[in-house]
């Protein structure tokens, strides 16, 4: 299954970096590990308030 979204979401990252140039490959590659952070996130695989905060 995971081999199936990496190479639809290599897909993608080819056809905005062919059709868009640089700047579509970095937003379209930015909001696919957003969205992957946040799909663990919501099914419980890591802890986002961990990452975002400050350990003294």
């Amino acid at each position: 299954m995971w081999s199936i979204a990496g190479l639809a979401f290599g897909s993608v990252l080819g056809l905005a970096a062919y059709f868009g140039g640089f700047g579509a490959f970095a937003l379209v590659l930015v909001l696919g590990v957003v969205g992957f952070l946040v799909g663990r996130a919501y099914e419980g695989e890591i802890d986002l308030a961990e990452l975002f905060t400050r350990r003294g």
